[in-house]
């Protein structure tokens, strides 16, 4: 399942965390959250004419991806799947009781 930059937000923001908390916990750069915060639909790379790093680029956003989701994962946060009402999460019971975004 890929996850979205807005579930990240939502994550980020029911966890109470800041973009530098996420960093720190990630092992990932400010700016690289930012980007990837930056899309409500799956983090996508646009070739822009450089397409012989495009390979390079898509590598180096899955690994940052793959960092946030697992740092938000340890925190308590479940990534749900897309249905009807599109894309969400769920927060770990002890931050606001369980509740759903």
């Amino acid at each position: 399942m890929e996850i979205t930059g807005a579930q990240i937000r939502a994550a980020r923001a029911f966890l109470k965390w800041t973009i530098k908390r996420l960093s720190d916990e990630a092992g990932v750069g400010i700016s690289s959250i930012q980007i990837v915060e930056s899309s409500d639909g799956p983090p996508a790379i646009k070739g822009g004419g450089v397409e012989t790093t495009l390979d390079h680029r898509e590598a180096a956003r899955a690994e940052v991806i793959s960092k946030i989701e697992r740092a938000l994962t340890a925190a308590g946060i479940t990534f749900l799947q897309a249905n009807a009402q599109g894309v969400g999460i769920r927060g770990p019971v002890s931050a606001r009781g369980g509740k759903r975004c």
